[in-house]
């Protein structure tokens, strides 16, 4: 008896008509649809006449359901998984269920479709050529803080998600730590009530606090540190720390901390103006 297949099928973030052909043939023709959620599913399988039978694979439950699927893998039935909305087993329930079948030696193929991360780097106006998704904000103070932190030193663009209820807090923080760095949020990405707010956290968070209320999905973009800062001559950078008495590693530090020079780069240039001093004739 051949094994069967696991199918991971990115569905629409909001708007129904974002589905791929081939999706809507996989879940049409599989013998199962695992879900997050079967009654936001049925919405999608009623939309294109999908009468597949569906069952439910949630945070709670993965572990359990994984055996079971894996037990229909394993009799030949081919298994679509699915999440609510996206691509499954990005920040959503899956990736258990993909790595054991992978283990057990069956086939997992992507079906590849809506994601709300390209979609909103795609608007975001921001070098999309390396990037870093870091998924919800940690709720904590502390841990926040960090976040923000890491953030701001990052040299790449960056992309988080955030609950509505706590966005408010979230870029109060962002503000304190990023300061003047530019970002975009995004909200109800495809769906009728599209927002997207483009500026710093502070000029965000004034226009959401006129509000009694927000709702909707929210994922943030927010440009590298790299880009935000001007440029600055790598030599004039690393003079002025020596001539504060800075050498070696520190040196290197404060030049990427002040004016966002690369570590290495700035380390390279710091012995490159020693020799040359070493060289020099009394």
């Amino acid at each position: 008896m051949n094994q069967g297949a696991l199918y991971i099928v990115s569905t629409p973030i909001g708007n129904l008509q974002d589905i791929t052909v081939r999706a809507i043939e996989v879940l049409g023709r599989v013998h199962v649809i695992a879900c997050e959620d079967t009654r936001n599913t049925r919405i999608l399988l009623r939309k294109w006449d999908i009468s597949t039978r569906l069952m439910s694979l949630h945070r709670f439950s993965e572990n359990r359901k994984t055996r079971a699927i894996l037990q229909r893998l394993e009799q030949g039935q081919d298994v679509a998984l699915v999440s609510d909305a996206g691509t499954p087993a990005v920040s959503d329930p899956g990736s258990r269920l993909v790595r054991a079948a992978q283990e057990a030696g069956h086939r997992v193929i992507p079906i590849p479709g809506p994601s709300s991360i390209t979609a909103a780097i795609s608007v975001s106006g921001m070098d999309a050529s390396s990037f870093v998704y870091l998924g919800f904000v940690p709720r904590k103070r502390e841990q926040k803080r960090s976040f923000f932190e890491k953030l701001r030193i990052m040299e790449r663009t960056a992309l988080f998600l955030e609950a509505p209820l706590r966005v408010k807090a979230t870029l109060r923080t962002a503000s304190e730590i990023l300061g003047a760095r530019r970002m975009v949020l995004l909200r109800e990405l495809t769906k009728m009530h599209e927002e997207i707010l483009s500026g710093t956290a502070e000029t965000i968070l004034a226009e959401l606090e006129t509000r009694p209320e927000v709702k909707g999905e929210i994922i943030v973009v927010v440009e590298s540190n790299a880009i935000s800062r001007p440029d600055v001559d790598i030599s004039d950078a690393v003079k002025a720390l020596m001539a504060e008495g800075l050498s070696g590693k520190r040196l290197a530090d404060e030049a990427h901390e002040r004016f966002g020079v690369r570590k290495g780069d700035a380390y390279d240039e710091f012995l490159r103006i020693k020799r040359l001093d070493a060289t020099e004739i009394p």
